[in-house]
């Protein structure tokens, strides 16, 4: 059951991350909303971590910065 929760957030994790780089969202706030859009259930407790959102957060900026 762990294994297949943390396989699951590792998939979410790296959806996440793709849309922070697209460089299409201003925030961390804003990506988990998407995320739940797409059907991520999980999205809300990803979102409860303080480094996820950090790193979703400095991924947005950085991609902004690119843009």
């Amino acid at each position: 059951m762990f294994h297949a929760d943390d396989s699951s957030l590792q998939a979410l994790r790296a959806r996440a991350y793709k849309l922070a780089e697209s460089g299409q969202f201003d925030g961390a706030h804003a990506i988990r909303t998407a995320l739940i859009a797409e059907g991520w259930s999980n999205a809300g407790r990803a979102f409860q971590s303080d480094y996820m959102r950090k790193a979703i957060s400095e991924r947005c900026l950085a991609a902004a910065k690119a843009h």
